[in-house]
């Protein structure tokens, strides 16, 4: 009883919504969060709406960002690396690159301080997994979660959040192209396309840090918590259409929304009903993790449970993992679009929901 009490306390943006649904429609029960995004779609406009929406997603426009970050100029995102003749850090570059971009798009830019750490290396560990708890007397660096965000017109206080780690791997140099600034590029490509969508619930975006320790996406949703925030859904871009090197070559085009609890399952079925309702065309699948994990895990372990990961394969398959050979030309590009298009599909329908 407690366990229920607790859910329907913290609940999901699908739950309440569904409740919400229930009243407008004149019904007494909703067995199913399928009637959300009924009700949504039954909308001639709102149908519309979403298609001329994801039709703006541009493949080239992410592809310029993610050579800018995983190559030319900056080879690394790194608090421990420094380009030569550079005053900054390079990840404090990214940051710049990051902000200059939705700066020009009309967005504020809030910067917030978390302290963290390098890892280290163990060589003796797998290559993908050679990193290392850092010690307490190993340097401090100050990273930024970013932070933009479009107030919503009918219901400013339900906040739909999107975010991606935007840094590479602290502990070895590799451009981290797959992981994570595909992601990165993915979201800003979002931020792009919804800058003139009017939007009824807030949609926050977050530019976070998962490559140094600890990541800062734990103290992003602690405060989030702390301040009362009611985020009705969590959507994090890690590793998007990102698969094992035969399935590139293959030419197929995936995408795995990952969830651990009951009210991420929900957003998840979202998720693969907008890839057909809308014709993506991404081999779209779901999975359920045993635990917390990434950078959606640290919402959920904060108290709020709709949170899913967009990712390319599951298990991760890219073989470039962690290591140095994590370039942009082998990134499938056109795979990540067709993710951003889904996420777009999916948040125009959350935020459109009665």
């Amino acid at each position: 009883m407690k366990k229920l009490r607790s859910r329907l306390m913290v609940g999901s943006l699908l739950l309440v919504i569904l409740a919400e649904s229930a009243a407008a429609l004149g019904e007494q029960q909703q067995s199913s969060p399928e009637v959300l995004w009924t009700a949504v779609w039954n909308q001639p406009a709102v149908v519309e709406e979403i298609h001329s929406v994801i039709v703006r997603v541009n493949a080239e426009q992410m592809r310029r960002h993610l050579f800018y970050l995983a190559k030319d100029p900056l080879p690394f995102r790194k608090l421990n690396y420094s380009r030569p003749g550079q005053n900054k850090n390079s990840l404090y570059e990214a940051d710049d690159y990051l902000t200059a971009q939705l700066t020009a798009w009309s967005y504020q830019v809030v910067q917030k301080p978390v302290q963290v750490q390098a890892f280290r290396r163990d060589p003796s560990k797998p290559k993908a997994h050679q990193y290392s708890q850092p010690l307490p007397e190993d340097p401090w660096y100050t990273a930024y979660n970013l932070y933009s965000e479009k107030q919503g017109r009918r219901r400013p206080e339900e906040i739909i959040l999107l975010l991606a780690h935007k840094d590479s791997q602290s502990w070895v140099d590799s451009p981290g192209a797959n992981d994570n600034a595909i992601g990165t590029c993915g979201l800003l490509e979002i931020a792009r396309v919804l800058k003139d969508y009017p939007n009824d619930r807030t949609i926050r975006f977050l530019w976070c840090n998962e490559e140094h320790w600890p990541w800062t996406s734990v103290t992003a949703a602690q405060k989030a918590k702390k301040r009362g925030d009611k985020i009705i859904a969590v959507i994090n871009l890690d590793g998007i259409g990102v698969k094992s090197a035969e399935d590139t070559a293959a030419g197929k085009k995936a995408n795995v929304t990952v969830f651990t609890t009951y009210e991420g399952e929900a957003l998840a079925r979202l998720v693969s009903a907008a890839n057909e309702r809308f014709s993506i065309g991404l081999e779209q699948r779901t999975a359920q993790r045993a635990r917390p994990g990434d950078d959606d895990g640290s919402f959920v372990q904060a108290g709020y449970p709709a949170a899913i990961l967009q990712i390319g394969s599951w298990p991760y398959a890219d073989p470039n993992y962690h290591t140095e050979g994590d370039i942009p030309e082998r990134t499938d590009i056109e795979n990540a679009a067709m993710t951003v298009r889904l996420t777009i599909a999916t948040v125009i329908t959350l935020d459109r929901a009665p």
